[in-house]
Formats: C-alpha cells, sequence, structure tokens
C-alpha cells in the first residue's frame, strides 16, 4: 500500500549518495546528492545559506552537468527542480562541443 506522499510523486526517486558539486559565477560547492528523480533532486549541503537560488549541479560519477533552481530548504538539504529534466542535450559534459 502506498502512503499518501508517495501517490503525490509524479515521477519515480532514486536514493544516491553521491558527491556533486554546485557551480555558478566560477564559485562551486561540494555537495552530496541524495535523491534524484528525471525531474529533481534532494541535495545534501554544508551551509544552505551560500547556495544560490539557480547553479548548475555536476555529479563527479559521470560529470554530468544539469541546470538547478532551488526548490525548499530543510535544515543541510535542498530540494531542486532541473530546469529542463530528461533533455539529455541539455546536459554538458566536459569536453563536448556546445
Amino acid at each position: 500500500m502506498k502512503s499518501p506522499m508517495e501517490d503525490r510523486r509524479k515521477h519515480p526517486r532514486v536514493e544516491s549518495d553521491e558527491p556533486a558539486y554546485i557551480s555558478t559565477s566560477g564559485l562551486s560547492i561540494r555537495c552530496r546528492l541524495l535523491i534524484v528523480s528525471s525531474e529533481g533532486a534532494a541535495l545534501e549541503v554544508p551551509d544552505p545559506t551560500f547556495v544560490p537560488s539557480d547553479f548548475q549541479l555536476m555529479t563527479e560519477r559521470d560529470r554530468v552537468v544539469r541546470r538547478c533552481r532551488v526548490i525548499w530548504i530543510k535544515k543541510n538539504r535542498v530540494g531542486v527542480a532541473f530546469d529542463q529534466p530528461g533533455a539529455e542535450e541539455d546536459s554538458i559534459v566536459p569536453g563536448s562541443k556546445l
């Protein structure tokens, strides 16, 4: 039986525990990718006051970059929405041609 929270979800979530980086204007902050879906993610950050409202998120393992915007903040966790979810052509891989 699904809980009320699961029933509201439009896209399946996948738990993760992967290092990632928040970057904007030449600065970066290390974080952890905790949960991800095709629409967004939940991140654990050292201090959410230093997380900009719009930024790029790069996972350490596969180096995929996604444009994100902050949706919610709870303690040291930040929920983000991907600006163009599931759009592989929007993901920037280092060394690829833009």
